[in-house]
């Protein structure tokens, strides 16, 4: 046994080098323009490389234009290795990505770099697998320079140390991981479906409790609207102006809490969820709230970016502050409008500003309390809201198992790659 890198023991036949000694590689400029006097390409982009492991020609790639010494340069062939060069994180820097499909017009993508192997020394399956281990990751997270956005140097990249085995070797290791972890990803993938039907589950019981009560056998009638069909019939039809009353009351001094809205926490302080240092008379004319008050980001409601306010406050200007009448009780209408059906309604109620991509909808006060709702007497609102927080609870206790479990496997995964990168796991086991 050597010592050589990362202050380990490698194995016999192994050496360390740098990258630039087995392979070569490039920082591509390549944009997402298209321009007329341009050759149209394809684009392996950040997030192709980011959310995958492979690149292959079933993925969805950007169209683009580039000149012929683009082309030239910053084609992509199989067995190169692209990795992430740019982030805002630090952590995210070096992702790979091994390209197991090519085609003449794909390139390489702004904020990524390619490495192409010496194939008489360097396998691009093994390469893909030592850039995946944590001692050579680090190597290139640490390297990255930046303070709001993180960046690679393209001297880094060379400069990184690998494992390097005999050529033989790093195939055994390749094939082997591609084995074990297909298995580990297999799982993974198992236990986000289940997450998924776990949501699709929650989703529906909140829908049905909602608009149908939580007794299915009660006598039904029609709503009379033609988005919600039958209704349990001792409940009401009223509008929003009945049940929502505007605040608007603004802070002279800045010096309240300062909430945040969340999709799924709701409304939080805003230090739990930015750095970012708020002074008072930055907030100077935000929106005082109150506990039990609703809260409204007009812009984003059919997205489910409601929330019932837990303690007094500030928010944002832009959002709507509703006290709540006798009539209603809160928790209920925030399932209600959280659910996928009035989300497609608040859409349709809202209007748009802006255009394009920069466009945006709206959900106006005045939209916003013209609409009719369902409204069960005050204390079966009450029983169902108890209902579903109960379920919720459950609910989170599967999900917080299930993204335990994924986790575990993802470590586990990781463990196991830089293990047998680094000559811990004897070929022979590999093998067999």
């Amino acid at each position: 046994m050597k010592t050589l890198v990362y202050s380990r023991m490698l194995p016999d036949g192994w050496t360390s080098v740098p990258l630039k000694s087995v392979s070569e590689y490039e920082v591509s400029n390549v944009d997402k323009h298209s321009k007329a006097n341009e050759i149209p390409v394809r684009l392996c982009n950040y997030t192709d490389v980011y959310k995958n492991d492979s690149i292959t020609l079933d993925l969805e790639l950007m169209r683009a234009t580039a000149t012929e010494a683009e082309i030239g340069k910053f084609h992509i062939e199989v067995d190169d290795v692209v990795i992430t060069k740019d982030s805002e994180t630090w952590n995210d820097i070096a992702v790979p990505a091994i390209v197991s499909e090519t085609a003449d017009d794909l390139l390489c993508g702004y904020h990524l770099a390619f490495i192409r192997s010496k194939p008489d020394c360097l396998s691009g399956r093994y390469l893909f697998r030592a850039i995946q281990s944590r001692p050579v990751a680090l190597q290139l997270e640490l390297a990255s320079t930046g303070v709001t956005r993180c960046g690679l140097p393209k001297g880094a990249i060379g400069s990184a140390m690998i494992p390097l085995p005999p050529v033989k070797t790093q195939i055994q290791i390749a094939d082997y991981l591609d084995q074990e972890t297909s298995k580990i990803d297999a799982l993974v993938a198992e236990k986000k479906r289940m997450l998924e039907l776990l949501e699709e589950k929650r989703a529906a019981l909140v829908s049905q409790a909602v608009t149908r009560g939580l007794n299915s056998n009660v006598p039904t009638k029609p709503s009379g609207l033609d988005w919600l069909g039958d209704i349990p019939e001792h409940w009401q039809i009223l509008r929003a102006k009945t049940l929502f009353h505007e605040i608007d009351d603004r802070t002279d001094t800045g010096e309240e809490e300062l909430l945040s809205l969340r999709m799924k926490s709701g409304l939080v302080p805003h230090h739990d969820v930015s750095d970012k240092l708020i002074k008072p008379q930055e907030v100077i004319g935000f929106k005082r709230v109150k506990s039990g008050q609703l809260v409204i980001n007009r812009m984003r409601a059919s997205m489910g970016l409601i929330a019932v306010a837990p303690s007094d406050g500030l928010v944002s200007p832009d959002y709507a502050v509703f006290d709540v009448s006798t009539r209603a009780y809160a928790p209920f209408f925030l399932c209600f409008f959280n659910t996928k059906l009035v989300g497609a309604l608040f859409r349709s109620c809202s209007k748009g500003i802006g255009t394009g991509s920069q466009g945006f909808l709206r959900l106006y006060t005045d939209n916003f309390l013209a609409i009719h709702f369902p409204v069960p007497p005050l204390d079966e609102q009450v029983k169902i809201a108890e209902a579903l927080d109960e379920d919720s609870e459950q609910t989170k206790i599967i999900e917080s198992a299930l993204i335990h479990s994924i986790t575990l496997l993802k470590e586990r995964r990781s463990a196991l790659i830089t293990a047998a990168v680094i000559g811990r796991i004897p070929v022979e086991e590999m093998s067999a």
